[in-house]
């Protein structure tokens, strides 16, 4: 089925806001429970600027949803099929590696067999 225009720009939303390390970092994190924004600077390691920025993204990507607590917002994932998503990427880029690592075996072991 073709998609139409505006749906293939909210998909590629959707992939960008997946792009960056930082935010599958978060990601990740939350896959446990939800966490503060603190809790989510200190995993990431980086600045409170820094995470809210990328939660942003990722919040306008409609993944996570952001609750007030009192003075701390709570940050949960909005759509649990992300994990479904990252789940069927993981196994894909494992495949691709381990055609790397039987492509290294063969390479060093006919590099033996010509020595």
């Amino acid at each position: 089925m073709a998609l139409p225009e505006k749906a293939i720009d909210r998909v590629a939303l959707y992939f960008k806001a997946l792009s960056d390390p930082t935010r599958l970092r978060i990601l990740n994190a939350l896959r446990e429970s939800e966490r503060s924004v603190g809790e989510l600077t200190d995993i990431a390691q980086c600045s409170q600027a820094n995470v809210s920025k990328h939660l942003r993204v990722l919040s306008d990507a409609g993944i996570v949803a952001r609750t007030p607590r009192g003075t701390t917002t709570v940050i949960s994932v909005a759509d649990p099929a992300i994990y479904d998503l990252c789940s069927l990427v993981c196994d894909s880029v494992a495949r691709e590696l381990e055609k790397d690592l039987a492509l290294h075996q063969a390479l060093t072991a006919n590099r033996k067999q010509v020595r």
